[in-house]
């Protein structure tokens, strides 16, 4: 079999098969530099998924698999197309080293975002970030990365985003198949793709989309909620926020979860009270949808 032809293989998860159930994570608050009580504070909190702490990789590891709570994601978060060349290589290896760490203590995926030929901000909007040029050195450097550290445990991911590829679905898929290799896979935030009137009313239909044409390959999820700020306001502007208070559809979101092995993954909330505000609407949708939280 050729090395496309694995690549592009069966699917994570066979249809008629029971379907999953989710696993929850997010940030804690607990001050402490022990893996041992890190992985504990994530099982009182109800989480089975987290992102990865500091401190020694197979501590870490050995700690959190003890308490059956899974290292979802390592991020990166560097600009990998910095229009300086020298920020370009220090962001480059900087990713690269956070991928060797996903590798050492198990994650699901590192996870970053393409970059931005925006010289100003790294994640900012840039009239190249949706160009040809913007996707093949996005493809040469996820190979680059991949070939580097030659991961077996992880896989490399990046984030679609709303002004920058990918843009979504589509753009993902191409990606995936550009890029040819088993450790690069999906890390989905529906909510950076919903940046239109359209996607915002229909972004049920949007999650499904994701899932339907991305399944094979999703490996984590963040969770989070959009609203549309419209006070003063003549042009689109749609604000995060706590899950609950936007319009995210999160039954479909947590249907579609059930059919992966993917954690989802709390994010961008200010306070521990946000969070915890966070989880228990997530486990009363999934209640209501009839969806297991583990």
């Amino acid at each position: 079999m050729t090395r496309r032809a694995l690549l592009f293989a069966a699917p994570l998860f066979a249809f008629g098969a029971a379907p999953r159930a989710v696993r929850l994570g997010g940030p804690i608050f607990l001050k402490s530099d022990d893996p041992r009580e890190l992985a504990k504070e994530h099982r009182r909190l109800g989480y089975t998924a987290a992102y990865c702490p500091n401190g020694d990789p197979g501590e870490v590891r050995k700690a959190f698999a003890a308490e059956d709570v899974v290292i979802s994601e390592v991020g990166a978060w560097r600009n990998m197309l910095d229009p300086d060349p020298q920020k370009r290589r220090d962001n480059l290896r900087y990713v690269a080293e956070r991928l060797q760490l996903a590798e050492e203590v198990g994650a699901r995926c590192c996870v970053d975002i393409a970059g931005s030929f925006n010289p100003d901000l790294w994640y900012g909007p840039d009239p190249k970030n949706l160009s040809k040029e913007f996707f093949d050195a996005t493809v040469e450097n996820c190979r680059k990365l991949i070939d580097e550290v030659k991961p077996k445990n992880t896989k490399f991911s990046i984030e679609m985003m709303p002004w920058s590829l990918p843009d979504g679905p589509d753009s993902y898929v191409k990606l995936i198949h550009a890029v040819d290799r088993k450790a690069f896979g999906v890390h989905l935030d529906v909510c950076n793709i919903i940046n239109t009137p359209d996607r915002f009313y229909r972004n049920s239909a949007v999650i499904s989309e994701c899932f339907q044409k991305l399944r094979p390959w999703i490996l984590s999820c963040h969770a989070k909620d959009l609203a549309w700020e419209t006070k003063g306001e003549y042009n689109v502007h749609f604000q995060e926020t706590v899950p609950g208070r936007g319009q995210v559809n999160y039954a479909t979101y947590l249907k579609e979860l059930t059919t992966v092995d993917a954690p989802l993954m709390l994010e961008h909330l200010k306070s521990a009270e946000e969070y915890g505000e966070a989880r228990e609407y997530i486990r009363r949708v999934a209640r209501e949808s009839n969806v297991g939280i583990l």
